[in-house]
């Protein structure tokens, strides 16, 4: 069986561990780490999904301007949110080579990406501060998934992870993923996405 879709995985529990993703045999780099902040607050009121574009240095400001306008309370989480998300912009920035990049805050409570896909964008970055992290696939399964089949074996990143998913604009062999399926379970994620600009 041909195996040019197959994502190879680096995964290791330091940041550095992100910097895999520019090797060419490497389709998706995971940082594996612990949040101890408790992010439930943050979406314990209506809240409005973010989009916006940014360099390093603006961020910080950027950011806790989008999350007044949209309605995200205050307090020691959205503090450390905002310094954890500037640290990722930083990396993800630097491992990419850019000055600016898409950033994405997103409540999710539906099955709006739980087709398995691969992203137009040469490489986007995917945490989740809350509730089930995205959902990947190691080779033979990826395979089966290009035949039209389904997964044997469903890789999942946990709440915290960090993973970078090299995409089609940087590879033949993009990584496959998909978001997990939460419909009618009542469960919310939250979720922070850095792509480079431009690209969707």
């Amino acid at each position: 069986m041909h195996s040019t879709l197959l994502p190879s995985a680096q995964i290791e529990q330091t940041l550095s561990a992100l910097r895999s993703i520019r090797e060419d045999d490497t389709n998706l780099s995971i940082w594996e780490r612990e949040i101890a902040v408790d992010c439930s607050n943050l979406i314990a009121s209506d809240v409005e999904n973010l989009r916006f574009e940014s360099d390093r240095k603006a961020f910080p400001a950027l950011f806790a301007s989008a999350l007044d306008s949209g309605g995200y309370p205050k307090g020691s989480a959205r503090d450390w949110l905002i310094t954890d998300a500037a640290q990722l912009l930083d990396a993800f920035c630097s491992i990419m080579r850019i000055d600016r990049a898409e950033v994405r805050l997103e409540l999710v409570t539906t099955d709006s990406c739980r087709k398995w896909h691969s992203d137009y964008v040469p490489a986007r970055l995917i945490t989740t501060y809350l509730g089930e992290g995205t959902q990947w696939l190691k080779g033979q399964d990826a395979d089966r998934v290009s035949e039209g089949l389904e997964p044997a074996h469903i890789q999942s990143l946990e709440t915290g992870h960090v993973g970078i998913f090299k995409g089609k604009l940087a590879t033949s062999r993009p990584a496959i993923h998909r978001s997990p399926p939460i419909s009618g379970t009542g469960a919310r994620r939250l979720l922070l996405v850095i792509n480079p600009v431009d690209t969707q």
